[in-house]
């Protein structure tokens, strides 16, 4: 009775904590943006989607193959969790023949293994169809982004104008959410994995896996701020220094007294 308090006890905390951590990255990824890896690679899609949009005929072929490469990405993570679903089925309905108790430290009836094997299951379901929603979205973008709407902007396509850059930078980043939440979805399956040999490993894989996610997720070295403008128009950077981006290629700075790009004489700070 003792084993089988622990299974009640490390398993509920574990995904507790699984669950909390995401909550926290999520609202920190809707308030502060700029300091996980999720908002940067959002805002940067953005960005990018933009660029191949303003000149479809130049860059007409190189978004495809980007897309392409990301279509192909959430395929095979979507074919590997309808694999995985397989076998995990398999092992579901083969009873007891297969299993072994010896190395297990928990409750270790039958019922706690049927529960162990179908939240695994459920892990992959959950990752095949996110993926399978990535796929969706990024095929819909590869053909969004090549649509010259420039001339949809100049008349008489003016009034009749649906689509822009903005929609197709949602339709990317949603394609992009999509499998990130798949992968995640992977990630949790490690502790349930681990579930199977007893509660202390996978309150410990917890532990391990959302301080590995923290460092992967947050990050503290997006604190500077690029203004686009035209050809003629100066580049300023904030805090490139700390950075080590004011000598990079294609960067400038505002030293107060002229410009690199434009060379015209610039207003004091």
């Amino acid at each position: 009775m003792q084993l089988e308090v622990l299974d009640y006890i490390l398993v509920p905390a574990g995904l507790l904590l699984m669950v909390t951590y995401h909550l926290w990255l999520l609202c920190r990824i809707v308030k502060q943006p700029n300091e996980t890896v999720i908002g940067i690679n959002s805002i940067n899609r953005r960005f990018w989607v933009q660029a191949m949009m303003e000149d479809a005929p130049k860059n007409g072929v190189l978004p495809v193959q980007t897309l392409r490469n990301n279509i192909m990405a959430s395929t095979l993570l979507a074919s590997t969790a309808i694999t995985l679903c397989s076998l995990i089925a398999l092992l579901m309905t083969s009873g007891t023949k297969y299993r072994t108790t010896l190395f297990v430290f928990g409750d270790r009836t039958e019922l706690a293994f049927s529960i162990k094997f179908f939240a695994i299951l459920v892990c992959f379901l959950v990752a095949f169809l996110f993926n399978v929603q990535s796929i969706r979205y990024y095929s819909h973008a590869s053909m969004l982004i090549n649509t010259p709407f420039k001339r949809m902007m100049s008349p008489p396509h003016h009034k009749q104008q649906y689509l822009t850059t903005e929609y197709v930078a949602t339709t990317v980043n949603r394609g992009s959410y999509f499998w990130s939440l798949g992968l995640r979805a992977f990630y949790f399956s490690f502790p349930l994995f681990l579930w199977i040999f007893g509660p202390i490993p996978m309150f410990l894989s917890c532990i391990v896996l959302v301080i590995l996610l923290y460092f992967l997720d947050v990050t503290f070295q997006f604190n500077w701020v690029v203004a686009v403008a035209g050809d003629e128009d100066p580049v300023l950077i904030k805090g490139d220094e700390e950075q080590g981006l004011f000598n990079a290629p294609g960067m400038t700075h505002c030293d107060g007294t002229s410009s690199e790009v434009c060379g015209k004489q610039c207003d004091s700070v």
